[in-house]
């Protein structure tokens, strides 16, 4: 696909105006996750509220809403697992800052740096449980057996992406598994789910299931650009962060593999050693290599698939809004 016909050439998409589409379903949904939180333990209220009000898209919750409004109307089990799905991923933010040891999350203090290691695991380990017993009351065997193999693959990617660290042979097919397990499937699974509540056929079903997953994909790639080409304000955290983690983003393995010896050498040792000081030389070697190109036009890749899944669904503003996500997804700078 050529740079002047990519969807992130296209015209700017606005996303308030799109979340403006689910706003009475989004306060419910809000309301919902505040009544769940309710814990007569303190620190458990402290840290849900601290994290759940911190910010943040909301993404995942109103791909379900929109979807669901693509193919007819939102339902209260649709709210139901809207609240599940921002509960799984917020469980999976607090692990995740943890095992990166991270400092900032949005923009704010991390969970972890405010509280502690532990109260972030164990709380993270409420909201799963939270979550679970929110979906159990919908007693529906078809989503519970979606959410629980969409939280395994998500383990299994948080266990992929740990051993890839400080691994600079880390291939980009590996990475691609890793983003897959752990980013893309709850995406997958927000959209999946809200057409098995609206009673979809089993073909829009797989339809909407790609489309969240391909999202996904182009989500977390754009994510891993914008950490050598965003700024620490806009992007809620330190630039630099994935390479101090050692982590072989693709724009480290694409400049490993089309720089020169001694360019990947350095970006070898960098990852090897989770460097934050070696941050400089290797963003001019991921420039020098067009690693940031490559890589977002691999997310523009993901992000035109995604649109592509959407043949099924009928004509409404609720499908034009999830195809303009997608373009959003490679667009944004934040």
């Amino acid at each position: 696909m050529a740079v002047e016909d990519s969807l992130n050439a296209s015209a700017p998409i606005d996303f308030n105006s799109i979340k403006n589409l689910t706003v009475a379903e989004a306060k419910a949904v809000d309301q919902l996750i505040i009544d769940e939180l309710s814990s007569d333990v303190v620190l458990i209220n402290q840290m849900s509220h601290y994290i759940i009000g911190s910010g943040g898209k909301r993404l995942r919750p109103m791909l379900l809403l929109l979807a669901a409004k693509a193919l007819g109307e939102v339902t209260h089990n649709h709210l139901v697992m809207a609240a599940v799905i921002e509960f799984i991923h917020t469980a999976t933010l607090l692990h995740d800052d943890v095992v990166d040891e991270s400092e900032l999350r949005r923009g704010k203090d991390s969970a972890n740096a405010v509280w502690g290691n532990a109260a972030s695991v164990l709380v993270g380990d409420y909201l799963y449980s939270s979550a679970f017993e929110m979906m159990v009351g919908t007693n529906n065997m078809r989503v519970m057996e979606i959410l629980s193999k969409t939280t395994t693959a998500i383990a299994e990617g948080e266990v992929l992406q740990l051993l890839n660290c400080n691994n600079p042979e880390t291939t980009e097919e590996k990475y691609l598994e890793v983003i897959a397990r752990k980013t893309a499937i709850l995406f997958s699974a927000a959209t999946r789910l809200a057409a098995v509540l609206s009673g979809a056929d089993t073909e829009t079903e797989e339809a909407l299931a790609t489309y969240g997953q391909e999202l996904g994909v182009a989500f977390q790639l754009i994510d891993d650009a914008l950490d050598y080409k965003a700024n620490s304000e806009d992007l809620g955290k330190n630039l630099g962060d994935d390479l101090a983690e050692g982590k072989p983003t693709l724009p480290l393995i694409h400049a490993i593999q089309h720089g020169s010896q001694q360019q990947a050498d350095v970006v070898v040792n960098a990852i090897k050693q989770g460097s934050r000081e070696a941050f400089a030389e290797v963003y001019e070697i991921v420039k020098a290599t067009n690693a940031i190109e490559y890589t977002e036009h691999c997310a523009d890749e993901a992000a035109q698939k995604a649109i592509n899944a959407l043949t099924r669904l009928p004509e409404t503003q609720y499908k034009e809004a999830l195809e303009s996500l997608a373009r959003f997804s490679v667009q944004r700078d934040h």
